[in-house]
This record gives C-alpha cells, sequence and structure tokens, in this order.
C-alpha cells in the first residue's frame, strides 16, 4: 500500500508540476530522494522514540522494516529537512515546490496507512465498525486516519488554486495533517508523556509550530504565484470529477482494508 502510495503520489505531483510550470527531471529527481530519505528518516525515529530498548537488544533487526514499523511524523521531518537543503543546492523555488508536493504527499499518506497493521486501542463498547485482534475488538485506527487524510487531500486540491502565496497550501498540509494525527492518537497506543499525551501527539505539536513559524517566513518572501492559477494547463479527468475519485477511493480503501483483516 506504500509502495501504491507512491505512485499516485507521483501522478498528483506531475499535474501539479505541470500546472505550475516547474522543472519537471528536477521535482522528479528530488521526489525520489525525498521519498528515499523519508522512510530512512521515519524507520529511524521510530527506533529512536517508539522501541529504543528492544532495538538495542536486537540491533540486527533495526533493518527489518518487518520488526516493527515506521513513524510517518519521523519521515515526514526527515523529508523536509532534506528537501529544504535540495531546494537551495539545485535552485528550486522553494515555495512553488512545497505546494506542489502537498496534495500528493497526503494523498501517498492516505492510502498508504491502509496497510498499516499498527492497530488502535480495545474499544470500551462493541461499535461496528470494530476490528478483531487476537480476540479483542480494537478501534481501526488506520482507517481513521486515511478517511481524514483523504479528506484532506481534497480539501487541498480545491484550496490550491487559490493561495495568496507561494507555501501556503504546504502549511495547510502540514497543520492539517497534524491535527489527523493529533485526534487519531486519542485511539492508538503509543509511548506516553503525560495523561493521555503520546509522543506522537508531542510530535504534531511540534509540526503545527514549526508550520506557524514556516509560514511567516514564506509570507515574509512576498512570493505571489497568482499569474499562474488562471493558465491552466490540459484539464484532465482527475480535475473534473475530483471529488467522486476520492470519494470512491476512500470507500475502496475501506472495502479492502476490512477484507484484508478478516482473512
Amino acid at each position: 500500500m506504500i509502495a501504491v502510495g507512491i505512485v499516485v503520489g507521483f501522478y498528483i505531483l506531475s499535474l501539479e508540476v505541470k500546472r505550475k510550470a516547474l522543472d519537471d527531471n528536477k521535482i522528479t529527481d528530488l521526489a525520489i530522494y525525498t521519498v528515499l530519505i523519508g522512510i530512512l528518516g521515519a524507520r529511524i525515529n521510530y527506533i529512536i522514540a517508539f522501541n529504543p530498548s528492544y532495538y538495542i537488544a536486537n540491533p540486527l533487526e533495526i533493518i527489518m522494516l518487518q520488526k516493527g514499523g515506521l513513524s510517518i511524523q519521523g519521515g515526514l521531518i526527515a523529508g523536509i529537512l532534506f528537501a529544504l537543503w535540495y531546494v537551495k543546492k539545485k535552485a528550486i523555488p522553494l515555495g512553488k515546490t512545497a505546494d506542489a508536493f502537498a496534495p500528493a504527499v497526503i494523498i501517498g499518506q492516505a492510502i498508504g496507512r491502509v496497510g498499516c497493521d499498527v492497530f488502535g486501542v480495545a474499544m470500551s463498547k462493541p461499535w461496528f465498525w470494530g476490528v478483531q485482534v487476537e480476540g479483542q475488538l480494537l478501534h481501526p485506527a488506520q482507517i481513521y486516519e486515511a478517511v481524514l487524510n483523504y479528506i484532506l487531500f481534497f480539501v487541498l486540491w480545491q484550496k490550491r488554486k487559490s493561495i495568496k502565496y507561494n507555501g501556503e497550501l504546504f502549511i495547510y498540509y502540514l497543520v492539517g495533517f497534524s491535527i489527523n494525527r493529533f485526534l487519531v492518537e486519542f485511539a492508538r497506543s503509543n509511548p506516553i508523556i503525560f495523561g493521555p499525551i503520546t509522543i506522537a501527539h508531542v510530535y504534531s505539536l511540534v509540526l503545527i509550530a514549526g508550520a506557524f513559524i514556516l509560514g511567516l517566513w514564506f509570507k515574509s518572501r512576498g512570493d505571489s504565484d497568482r499569474e499562474l492559477l488562471s493558465n491552466e494547463i490540459n484539464i484532465t479527468t482527475f480535475e473534473k470529477k475530483s471529488f467522486l475519485i476520492i470519494l470512491t477511493a476512500t470507500i475502496i480503501s475501506i472495502i479492502f482494508y476490512y477484507f484484508i483483516h478478516s482473512i
């Protein structure tokens, strides 16, 4: 599902690259490198923040992705830091590029989350949408987050033509995803910081704070993209029927999720 999410994300990115008249070769290279760095960062962050003692005792399992998992927030932070360095090195416009990536990244996350095998906590009541795992009825936290991410994708897709400055859409993405993860985390079980607040809650708050600072910096540059907003290039079927396509993708994801966990 991560692979499917990456492929779909690349397609969405290609649409935005054309619309924004960005350098296709440079952006493709950036996307490939960022995905690889993101996966590496996601694994490192999972090991350090979520289960360090286990991997200290079992160091050979560090490279075994099936032994544990990936932290999407760690991957996001690593990917952003790498991209900031790379766009400066290659003289790529930062704000426009970040906005092109925003809808591509969130659709990839929505699809990829369906394949996650980290379930939520046990349900207090036997709600019909719960998932049976080892005799317990658990919250389908993966689907909660996937659906919220699909919704965020649709919001970003509609908003992308009315941004006031370059980088604004990426800020909406960072804040929106962080809120999604913050909410879903109440139905998941992760290392507790205090009370009901987990380490993933803290990461979400850090990303929101970082988005606020980054947004002020983007806005201060006065870099507007308004001249391109009316210059639509090759209106695709996806453009015309985005709501129907996303609704269908959401429904298929839910059906696929419950099918997989019923066999």
